[in-house]
């Protein structure tokens, strides 16, 4: 089946494919501060009921990370330009941030919010550093960071600033990588969406 008659929603999220996903919510700015990331294992196609569910589970365990909007507007751009940067090498649609709810892939949305617990509760001048890290993990290895972080603190509020989360922060703010490191990683990519 061609990129073409697929349905492909967010940044890469291919719902008949399968139903594992990211949800991030980004509500105008008039009403919220936040940016809201959260794990989603079924896909609800209505788009009042996801609303419903993320208005009434703000608190569950699907939520990963409430991420202030001034951070959120740090990452955004790079994550968009990494996560689309390898959607074109495979030959598939690219995506937007934008107001409401953006399904992400669930390997996508692994390595997003790796990077959303990273800063949540960093000096805001120590992003760029994140950022260059994060960019310089292959992404094995910010899938198997995640992996770990979410199994012992993964929840929005209940997991914030202990264990793996405070951890996943020190290693990627307090650790520049050069901008060498990180070129020569980006030529390490597995084929995210090859089949066998």
């Amino acid at each position: 089946m061609e990129t073409q008659d697929k349905e492909v929603l967010g940044f890469g999220f291919l719902p008949g494919e399968g139903e594992h996903h990211f949800l991030v919510t980004i509500p105008p700015k008039s009403e919220d501060d936040s940016v809201y990331m959260s794990e989603h294992f079924e896909w609800d196609e209505s788009d009042e009921r996801r609303e419903l569910h993320f208005a009434l589970g703000k608190n569950d365990s699907k939520m990963r990370v409430v991420l202030p909007r001034l951070k959120w507007d740090e990452i955004a751009e790079a994550t968009k330009a990494e996560f689309n940067r390898r959607l074109r090498k495979e030959g598939e649609l690219t995506g937007q941030w934008q107001t409401g709810q953006v399904p992400v892939a669930r390997l996508f949305g692994k390595e997003l919010v790796l990077l959303a617990w990273a800063i949540e509760d960093a000096d805001p001048a120590k992003i760029p550093t994140a950022i260059r890290n994060w960019r310089g993990l292959a992404p094995e290895e910010r899938w198997w960071l995640f992996t770990m972080t979410n199994a012992a603190t993964g929840h929005a509020v209940t997991g914030r600033d202990k264990g793996w989360r405070k951890a996943v922060r020190y290693a990627l703010t307090e650790n520049p990588v050069s901008g060498s490191d990180v070129e020569s990683r980006k030529e390490m990519d597995f084929g995210l969406f090859r089949q066998g």
